[in-house]
This record gives structure tokens, sequence and C-alpha cells, in this order.
């Protein structure tokens, strides 16, 4: 799979949050000017959003993700399968956008980004196909297998 074109979307996706937290800012200082405590607050956390998003875009604009080789550790830019015994789920390790969904090209199947930050990108970062690692989502401790690495 093709993950320039993944990182190209995902640049997308983030400039167009970017875009959006830049309109509610711009809003925002407009209702701050009436001096009201709360337009205020709003304001500043706005301001606060704007900046997180501006910085999710830029790190999402220079990422250039590298192949990994075979038997390589998963790293940032990797492509990962895992399964929990149920379902699987194909997840791409970029350097922000966690939680944005993907497509891969020509529509074909659905990604979901995970960062080094986030629970299941930290324990994904290191590990190699064949490893199972243990997540707590929802409150609940889940096991997913690394069953592919691209």
């Amino acid at each position: 799979m093709d993950k320039h074109f993944l990182a190209a979307q995902l640049t997308t996706k983030l400039r167009a949050t970017y875009d959006q937290a830049l309109r509610y800012l711009e809003d925002a200082r407009v209702d701050a000017k009436s001096g009201a405590p709360r337009a205020v607050n709003i304001a500043q956390a706005a301001k606060q959003r704007l900046e997180a998003a501006e910085s999710a875009w830029a790190a999402a604009a220079d990422f250039k993700p590298a192949a990994l080789r075979k038997g390589e550790r998963i790293g940032l830019g990797a492509l990962v399968e895992v399964e929990d015994g149920d379902a699987g789920k194909t997840l791409f390790v970029a350097p922000a956008g966690a939680g944005e969904e993907l497509t891969g090209p020509g529509g074909d199947g659905f990604l979901h980004v995970v960062t080094p930050g986030s629970p299941l990108g930290k324990a994904l970062i290191g590990r190699r196909v064949g490893d199972v690692v243990e997540v707590m989502v929802r409150g609940e401790l889940t096991e997913w297998e690394i069953t592919w690495a691209s």
C-alpha cells in the first residue's frame, strides 16, 4: 500500500481541522470583545486548539514514511494489522492525527491512525509480527496480536 498516499491524505485532513479551528477562533475573538468572562475563556481555549491543530498539521506535512523491512521492529510510518480474536484492524503509525480514519488508494479499505503517544501506538512501537500487545480499551484490557506489518 502506498504510504505516501496515506500521509498526504492525513495531511489534508489535518489541514481541514486547522482551517476549522481558525474559523472558530475568529468567531470566538469577536465574541470575546464583549468582555464577558465566558467568551474570553472560550477564545483562549480556541487559540490553544488552533495551536494544537497547526502543530499536528505541520508534523503530518513533514512526515515521509519509509518502508518497513522484513523482521524490522514497528516504528513511525509502519502499516500494521492487529487481531483480537474477534476482529482485526489495519493501523497507520503516524506522528499526528490519532483517531483519524483513512482510506486506501482507490477506496481500498479503511485504516486507523495511531500515534506513538496513543495507548495502542505505545504498545506497538518496537514490536514485531507475531507479538501480542495488551491495551486498555474502554476500561477493558484487550489483547491484540500483530499479524502483519509493512
